[in-house]
């Protein structure tokens, strides 16, 4: 049976204790606020205890847990366990609404100065952030949509696949996904916009799918992506990744990134990977 072990950090107010009580529904074995000196014993007990899914909440701001990361995580790979971090943040004015909502002080400024506070974090938890294996931002989530999230990173479908991919067209005039871990930049492809026909339509209408998959850029393009793709899943697989977030952005979201997002889906859906499909600016 597969072991894994999720240290789950981030900015304060971002949602780490509502996380913590997900993985715990999920039959994870929780601990929240474990000290760093506590990590080695807490493997040690879960091992012996035949214990093969467990989820921590650690303060990392001090410094101590990064400066010894490397070893800490060469200690949890002996004992056979699957070893992930995951970072939690949000914008600064989410952070401050939360403060706010629940008139707690940010730990680190007991005194007040929610803001000051908020960004002082940042800088002491940037090492680890660059560590982390997946970085979610909050801003968003409703605690639903965060348990549907963790709820699909941290489960193993029934189908025995350890890879799950989620297929995500974006439009980069809104920003990119920051927890992508592959991005496909299509903005040099046709644009159906500009055609008074199409303009109002979006990719999932099939006269812009055939205005998009017809151009010559487009059938080149998608002869080297697809085998790309077909190519680098096994290896992410090989590596130990268990999910992979893969966005398709084009200048809207509307058009030509949903195509191309549709058509990966669907050159995908016959390889028995577990896929999702998502096209956050559908509606823009």
């Amino acid at each position: 049976m597969r072991k894994q072990f999720v240290l789950i950090t981030g900015l304060s107010g971002s949602g780490k204790t509502v996380a913590l009580h997900i993985f715990e529904d999920l039959n994870f074995f929780c601990v929240d606020n474990l000290p760093s000196t506590l990590l080695r014993p807490l493997i040690d007990y879960c091992s012996n205890k035949k214990i093969n899914s467990v989820a921590v909440v650690m303060d990392v701001r001090g410094g101590e847990f990064s400066e010894s990361l490397s070893s800490t995580i060469e200690f949890i790979k002996k004992e056979k366990f699957i070893f992930e971090i995951l970072f939690l943040e949000a914008h600064d004015d989410i952070l401050v609404r939360r403060f706010s909502e629940t008139r707690r002080k940010h730990p680190l400024l007991p005194s007040g100065g929610i803001l000051e506070g908020i960004q002082q974090e940042k800088k002491m938890l940037s090492r680890v952030k660059e560590m982390a294996h997946k970085i979610l931002d909050t801003s968003s989530y409703s605690p639903r949509r965060l348990r549907e999230e963790l709820t699909s990173l941290y489960t193993l479908p029934e189908n025995g696949k350890p890879l799950k991919i989620s297929i995500f067209s974006f439009g980069y005039k809104y920003g990119i996904p920051l927890d992508a871990d592959l991005v496909i930049d299509v903005r040099f492809l046709p644009n159906p916009y500009y055609r008074e026909e199409l303009h109002h339509l979006t990719g999932n209408d099939l006269p812009v799918k055939k205005f998009v998959l017809s151009q010559p850029e487009t059938k080149q393009f998608l002869s080297y992506i697809l085998p790309f793709i077909e190519f680098a899943l096994p290896q992410y697989e090989r590596d130990g990744k268990r999910y992979l977030k893969l966005a398709i952005g084009c200048t809207g979201g509307r058009h030509r990134s949903i195509a191309i997002a549709n058509e990966i889906y669907e050159f995908l859906s016959k390889k028995d990977y577990p896929l999702t499909l998502q096209h956050r600016d559908l509606q823009r």
